[in-house]
């Protein structure tokens, strides 16, 4: 029998369950999957929470990768026996095997692990996107990342210094500090001791940063803006500390006329070409290793509780997989 982690309720990590599951033969237009490895992402803690709400019971987790183990009817994507990843669909990435729509798969390239696969389709994806479409980064502009040692931020310092941008980046703590530096930003601070929209000026001259990327939500949105140059653009797209609070739009105009974008990835990966486009873009930046994405944590996928407490706490740096 196979298993997969569900929840009945929203709450902490104590409601996630280890069942026993047993998908039914894939259906017209999917396959049927077993996981190698699974992706940790902060989504996953808004789903729980309820910060994201679902229909209860549900599965959890948006990666994965593996290997195809059957398909229905009318697929074409793939077949059998293909290494694939893939993010974003249903929901039910935290499970030994699961069945789930072709048009979601990517094929991986034979040098690429299942677990470095699973650690960076939603990662990587989410920073393809935000670099070169919401905001499209250009060299010589100075940019801001929010947790900068973390699974998006990580991606986002390594390939905003290979588009010529200068990277400031945010970290919690001195340990991580140290990983945002040999990331390749050049300047890091840490926010815990220093209020990060006076340093940002002070780096910059009094001018301010091109763009944020700001993932932490609540308790940096307001700062943010504050580090925009003239016409900047603040761009949120996680919400760590929970979602940011309502506020008068005028501060927009008050702050430099400056942008503010909440951008998903759903709406960056909305047809199968858009899909392989970025996913082909990141295989060749990982493969060519301009790009690192390295696996810092690993847990039992029936642990799936205690690696939502860990990233939680902040006791995770970079990214993190669950294995079945």
């Amino acid at each position: 029998m196979n298993h997969a982690i569900r929840f009945h309720r929203t709450g902490g990590p104590e409601v996630l369950q280890w069942e026993a599951v047993e998908p039914p033969p894939p259906g017209p237009g999917e396959v049927r999957l077993r996981h190698h490895a699974v992706g940790l992402n902060f989504i996953d803690t808004y789903h729980r929470s309820g910060l994201y709400p679902l229909p209860l019971p549900s599965g959890l987790g948006m990666e994965g990768a593996g290997v195809v183990e059957a398909v229905g009817e009318g697929v074409s994507e793939v077949k059998a026996g293909d290494r694939v990843a893939y993010t974003i669909g249903p929901l039910d990435a935290y499970s030994e095997v699961r069945n789930i729509p072709a048009r979601h798969l990517v094929v991986l390239p034979e040098d690429i692990a299942f677990e470095q696969a699973a650690a960076m389709m939603l990662q990587g994806i989410t920073a393809h996107y935000l670099l070169h479409s919401t905001y499209p980064v250009k060299a010589g502009e100075t940019i801001l990342v929010h947790a900068a040692a973390g699974g998006v931020g990580s991606i986002l310092v390594q390939w905003a210094k290979l588009l010529g941008a200068t990277v400031i980046g945010t970290v919690g703590n001195d340990d991580k500090a140290v990983r945002a530096k040999a990331l390749g930003c050049d300047h890091v601070i840490v926010y815990s001791r220093e209020k990060f929209s006076e340093r940002v000026r002070e780096l910059t001259g009094g001018k301010g940063v091109a763009v944020v990327y700001d993932s932490v939500g609540r308790d940096t949105f307001l700062d943010s803006i504050a580090c925009l140059q003239r016409r900047g653009t603040m761009v949120s797209y996680g919400n760590a500390t929970g979602p940011v609070a309502p506020f008068d739009c005028a501060l927009l105009h008050k702050a430099g006329s400056v942008y503010v974008t909440r951008p998903g990835l759903p709406d960056y990966i909305a047809t199968r070409e858009e899909l392989l486009e970025r996913a082909a873009s990141l295989f060749e930046v990982v493969r060519s290793g301009k790009v690192k994405v390295e696996v810092m944590q690993r847990y039992a996928l029936k642990d799936a509780a205690q690696a939502h407490r860990d990233l939680e706490a902040r006791r995770t740096v970079g990214s993190t997989v669950l294995l079945p």
